[in-house]
């Protein structure tokens, strides 16, 4: 009888804890929920406690959850989805572009001259001046004087005689710099050009000031140099300022995590700090950009799974093997049509992508190699199926970023060895203007930003901006995923776009499936973050010219409201 009366009790016990589990913190309801979840695609409520979801649902059964501590929030039949997910960014070249010169709305040369010579006015003679964001196939006009399109440093170099420059291209595979700069570097009209890279000079052999793929580092070592003198706290500090600034603007947006495509140690060191201070945001996941040595050296670094609570994970390597199509730097199986008997550039060992490739094989780590040409996607094709054929059931979620150019016979090869490819809509709208010069009309129609080729083929296509390269703005890129419509109104290959919920699905789950993190996030189910963000449109049925102004009015990160209009 004893023994009973305590069964009972614990019985009571366990009943009560359970009913009180039940009752959530918060209840958003009069929703029109898109959860992404195909098993449950619509919902009326969400239900969450603490920081995770605990009911998806209807109004009237959402009612079970509540009592009258629960905070509960009318959202008039607005729409509801799941926060947003950047699937390929530079986290610290973005907030770098919020500290330095950002030159992405510049129209033309002579707009980035009075930038720099604005700048130049401020700074102190012997700083670096340092920007991002220029592309010279985007200007409403030509430079007189240019080579490739490029202009000279000489126009430049008569506003800025004191100080040195460092202007990235929006891509970042290609630098423009100024005489002083130069000077530093020690590059002259006979600097031979490093393997991978290209001291661009004219047809007299004059240089014209821009340094593409890994001649960037010709300079890098003078603009370190520099660097170095700078306390570390000065330089920790700033930089905390630049994430905190980037991580605004994402929430601004509605992304609720973001997968930085390329860190260093010291910096997978110092987000680790934040992280674990509780100083992050937003959801951080990072690629590792470090050579084969230093992997080696600080293999045991890794992995770093959800610190600080959910907010960052570092589980990859990234590795870039070729350069970018507007810089002539992606590696082609022919020549570009525009540069005869150029074929882009390799800029990275092929031998050391394949100890990379079994380093991370080894340590159960994602491996994620930027490939843009059709040569470059090729390569890092055989790679990943060399490793890859080891062991076909291993769950290995390697991806190709960016695969703009791809032949089509090897689309089916990515479907075989289970390739994610890590793709970015906006390119495909922001590149066309010169896609079909580089490439020629037979290539660019069958093979550049084959996004419906690869779905049909079952391939994983995840999405993002690459921001700094393009604006962060997801709305603009949805809007260049279900369109492929260009400024000028005209569509690039239409045949290839997205439907919008593939669109919505490449931003949400196929990011979370993409970095291994698809039970804790990517859509609106029960046991998953609360990260959930309310538009002013329903982005599945508006109209196709309000996408991009569509604006975010709340987002919810772990339940916690982090913005509201």
């Amino acid at each position: 009888m004893k023994f009973l009366k305590i069964l009972l009790s614990c019985l009571v016990i366990i009943i009560t804890f359970s009913t009180q589990a039940q009752i959530a913190d918060k209840i958003l309801f009069n929703a029109t929920i898109y959860t992404v979840n195909p098993k449950q695609p619509y919902a009326e409520a969400v239900a969450i406690k603490g920081n995770k979801i605990i009911f998806v649902g209807t109004n009237a059964d959402v009612k079970k959850y509540l009592d009258s501590k629960t905070e509960t929030i009318d959202c008039k039949g607005q729409f509801m989805m799941p926060g947003l997910i950047e699937g390929h960014g530079h986290i610290h070249g973005m907030g770098a572009s919020l500290i330095d010169l950002n030159l992405m709305k510049a129209k033309n040369w002579g707009e980035i001259i009075a930038m720099v010579a604005a700048a130049a006015k401020k700074a102190k003679p012997g700083d670096w001046i340092i920007g991002r964001g220029w592309h010279q196939e985007k200007w409403d006009k030509v430079p007189t004087k240019n080579h490739l399109g490029y202009p000279y440093h000489e126009e430049i170099d008569q506003v800025t005689p004191n100080n040195p420059i460092m202007l990235t291209h929006a891509s970042g595979h290609s630098a423009y710099i100024n005489a002083k700069a130069m000077q530093l570097a020690g590059i002259k009209d006979n600097t031979v050009s490093p393997e991978g890279g290209a001291v661009v000079k004219d047809k007299n052999g004059k240089f014209v000031g821009v340094l593409e793929e890994r001649a960037q580092g010709l300079v890098y070592t003078a603009y370190n140099e520099w660097n170095s003198k700078r306390s570390l706290e000065e330089r920790k500090s700033r930089w905390a300022e630049s994430i905190r600034l980037a991580e605004n603007e994402c929430l601004r947006y509605g992304i609720t995590s973001f997968q930085d495509a390329g860190s260093s140690f010291e910096q997978v060191a110092w987000m680790k700090e934040l992280a674990d201070n509780n100083r992050l945001q937003i959801r951080h996941w990072l690629m590792v950009r470090e050579g084969i040595q230093s992997l080696e050296k600080n293999s045991k670094v890794l992995p770093i799974e959800n610190a600080g609570n959910g907010q960052l994970t570092v589980i990859a390597i990234k590795v870039s093997l070729d350069g970018a199509l507007g810089s002539y730097g992606a590696w082609m199986l022919e020549s570009y049509s525009d540069r005869n008997d150029f074929f882009g550039q390799n800029t990275f060992s092929i031998d050391e992508l394949k100890k990379i490739a079994a380093f991370s094989w080894k340590h159960n780590l994602q491996l994620c190699v930027h490939a843009i040409g059709d040569r470059a996607n090729r390569e890092v094709i055989d790679i990943y199926g060399n490793q890859i054929s080891n062991n076909k059931s291993k769950d290995h979620r390697w991806r190709i970023e960016h695969a703009q150019n791809v032949n089509p016979s090897d689309i089916p090869r990515f479907a075989k060895f289970n390739i994610i490819a890590s793709m970015q809509g906006i390119h495909c709208t922001s590149d066309a203007p010169y896609v079909v010069k580089r490439l020629g009309e037979q290539r660019a129609s069958t093979e550049a930003y084959m996004w419906r080729d690869f779905i049909k083929a079952g391939v994983l296509v995840n999405n993002g901006t690459d921001v700094p390269v393009e604006n962060i703005d997801p709305f603009a890129n949805f809007y260049s995923s279900v369109t492929r419509k260009l400024a000028d109104g005209s569509s690039f290959y239409q045949g290839q776009k997205m439907t919008r919920e593939e669109a919505v699905y490449s931003y949400t789950l196929a990011n979370a499936i993409a970095s291994f993190s698809e039970k804790e996030k990517g859509s609106i189910e029960v046991g998953k973050w609360a990260d959930l963000i309310i538009l002013d449109k329903n982005i599945l049925l508006c109209q196709e010219e309000e996408i991009s102004k569509i604006n975010v009015k709340t987002v919810f990160l772990g339940g916690k409201k982090v913005k509201n209009d």
